[in-house]
């Protein structure tokens, strides 16, 4: 038996004995490198589907994911929720002089009281979001106003903020922060009351700190450095065209919480995916060593100053009041998915378990005999 060698030259070509004199016009050849690699020749693995490893994955997913999917609804059914509108588009509402009346010009801020009872109490710490509705945070040139390196606390962009922030990039002097989605901060003040027995309110004490992103706080938003007074930090810019008060006025009470870290500013520069979406307001924390509800079932008042105007682009207001889980806030979705794709397997299990028990005696034998 004779060994034939293999020459990588003769087969891009070169014949054996020749001179290798090449003209100088000659085209270079560019025929791939004799490598697996190039030559498409590297080890694969290819498995072979039959009803041994394919019906029991099917079963296997089934098995795995209704269980997953019938827990993770249950804990999402568990959470309690409350939510309320306080747009005032009926008349019958008690913010419908307010939104009739309020536009971004006005100097002089609205109240309305909006009453509302809790069916069950609500245990454990509560969150209070605001929702907001036909609000596209998502679009495109809306997303992109804004100057992150001014937000950082840079001197320069202070100073000089980028022109993505047109058109609120200044107007007489340069706008802190500028951007659209600075302007268009939600600025409705919310405070929650329980009505006692005897008719008397009780003010709710919410916590307006730890609602922001750690990362957001102490990494993405950060005050200029060099003086402590941010009045001075903040000299000759000005605030935002839709803004009652400079950024330096957020929460002079706390320095941590004033300027471009202040905690409800931090939350409205995050962006919303959606039109419709709710963002963190405040958090109602349970006493601790106490055993009475957070919120007790009763009477409770929302008073509202209202500042914010959605009737220009149709949009709806509205409270939540939320607890949460391991799992986060209530959401069936993810329990639906799974509870729906492991009954997908499951009965597709089923199917091809009955085709395979019909029809794959008639295959063997067919094969046998031929």
């Amino acid at each position: 038996m004779m060994a034939s060698s293999y020459n990588a030259k003769e087969e891009d070509g070169h014949q054996p004995g020749a001179t290798g004199h090449v003209c100088a016009g000659t085209m270079t050849n560019k025929k791939p490198d004799n490598t697996a690699f190039k030559q498409q020749r590297l080890p694969a693995w290819q498995p072979i589907l039959t009803a041994g490893t394919v019906l029991p994955a099917f079963f296997v997913i089934g098995l795995i994911f209704i269980p997953i999917g019938v827990g993770l609804f249950v804990t999402s059914n568990n959470i309690k929720e409350f939510e309320i509108d306080y747009t005032g588009v009926d008349m019958s509402s008690p913010c419908y002089n307010c939104s009739q009346s309020y536009s971004w010009n006005n100097t002089k801020s609205c109240t309305c009281s909006v009453p509302f009872s809790l069916d069950q109490p609500f245990e454990s710490n509560v969150f209070m979001y605001y929702g907001l509705s036909n609000f596209y945070q998502n679009h495109r040139r809306y997303v992109k106003s804004r100057d992150d390196s001014q937000l950082n606390g840079d001197k320069t962009s202070l100073q000089s903020p980028s022109k993505e922030c047109e058109p609120y990039r200044s107007s007489d002097k340069p706008i802190a922060p500028c951007g659209a989605i600075a302007n268009s901060l939600f600025n409705d003040t919310l405070e929650l009351y329980y009505i006692d027995p005897n008719g008397s309110r009780t003010a709710i004490p919410l916590v307006k700190k730890g609602i922001a992103w750690w990362t957001d706080k102490h990494v993405k938003f950060r005050n200029p450095s060099g003086n402590n007074n941010l009045t001075v930090v903040f000299q000759g810019t000005s605030k935002p065209v839709n803004w009652r008060k400079p950024v330096f006025e957020l929460d002079p009470s706390d320095s941590d919480n004033n300027g471009f870290i202040n905690e409800d500013f931090i939350v409205w520069m995050r962006t919303a995916a959606l039109p419709t979406f709710r963002k963190l307001y405040r958090i109602i924390q349970k006493k601790p060593n106490n055993m009475t509800p957070t919120l007790p079932r009763g009477e409770y008042i929302l008073e509202v100053t209202y500042n914010y105007p959605v009737r220009s682009f149709d949009g709806r207001k509205r409270m939540i009041l939320s607890t949460i889980s391991w799992m986060g806030g209530k959401n069936p979705f993810l329990g639906i998915a799974y509870i729906t794709v492991g009954s997908v397997c499951f009965c597709l299990g089923l199917v091809l378990l009955s085709i395979h028990y019909r029809y794959g005696k008639r295959n063997n034998s067919a094969d046998i005999s031929s």
